[in-house]
């Protein structure tokens, strides 16, 4: 299996990912400083600019979108975000310093482009005791907002918590599970914080826990996967998929998933 775990870089500009592991999700990090500028194409592939912090301009064709993001950080309030279509050029430039995130995946789909803004994100609450976290879906089907492939959300985990948990694979359209590639992206309340994230898969034969650290990422094309938070430092992910259609499906592991149940009793 080939290297799924990154650093991403912190250098300025546009920071594309370095991973094959995934066919159809690709990911890359926007770092501007004020007045800074970045250009591209959107080819065959629809991207979602998400703000993670700072205020820019996003100019898409020939749609202006002069004020977007706002956020300190992911940590201190809700995204901003802004739908690329396929077959479009797009320009950002930061009106203060600004970091952005830009997943993307194959679109068959011709729309234009569109903004959602903060109070359009649907949010509230996964799982229960340490393995409660807030989540907000920016664009999640059925939320009537155009999209080819991409799905895209983001997930808080406060200190100590347990995330994705129990944990889930979403490989092969079997029953109830559906066929996904998944990528999360972390970010740390502090620069010394971190969290663990296991990705295993007992099939094809690997297990494997990483140290989540800011700015780091774990590309998900197949397996099961889980997230934890270190206590004393919230964690963040960024979570993007694309797939056979946009209606979401997992496996629980089978070993675990009878905690899932408990939710509703306790």
């Amino acid at each position: 299996m080939t290297q799924t775990f990154h650093t991403i870089p912190s250098a300025p500009g546009l920071q594309p990912l370095q991973d094959d592991s995934c066919q159809l999700l690709d990911f890359a990090k926007l770092n501007l400083t004020a007045g800074q500028s970045v250009s591209g194409e959107s080819g065959d592939r629809e991207h979602l600019l998400v703000a993670l912090s700072g205020r820019a301009r996003v100019q898409v064709g020939d749609h202006t979108f002069d004020s977007v993001g706002g956020r300190a950080s992911v940590f201190t309030g809700l995204p901003h975000s802004v739908y690329i279509p396929r077959r479009h050029t797009w320009t950002v430039t930061a009106h203060t310093d600004f970091q952005g995130a830009l997943p993307s995946a194959p679109s068959d789909l011709d729309t234009a482009p569109y903004e959602i803004r903060p109070e359009q994100v649907n949010t509230g609450q996964w799982g229960t005791l340490n393995y409660a976290r807030q989540f907000r879906e920016i664009l999640v089907a059925p939320n009537g907002l155009p999209a080819s492939r991409l799905i895209v959300g983001e997930t808080l985990t406060p200190s100590g918590h347990w995330s994705t948990y129990p944990p889930h694979r979403h490989e092969e359209n079997a029953g109830s599970e559906k066929f996904h590639e998944e990528m999360y992206y972390f970010r740390v309340s502090s620069p010394e914080g971190w969290g663990l994230t296991r990705h295993y898969s007992p099939e094809r034969g690997y297990d494997q826990t990483y140290t989540v650290r800011d700015d780091t990422l774990l590309a998900i094309p197949h397996g099961y996967h889980t997230y934890v938070s270190a206590p004393g430092y919230a964690g963040y992910y960024l979570w993007f998929l694309a797939g056979d259609g946009r209606a979401q499906g997992v496996k629980l592991d089978p070993d675990v998933g009878w905690v899932q149940k408990t939710v509703g009793m306790l």
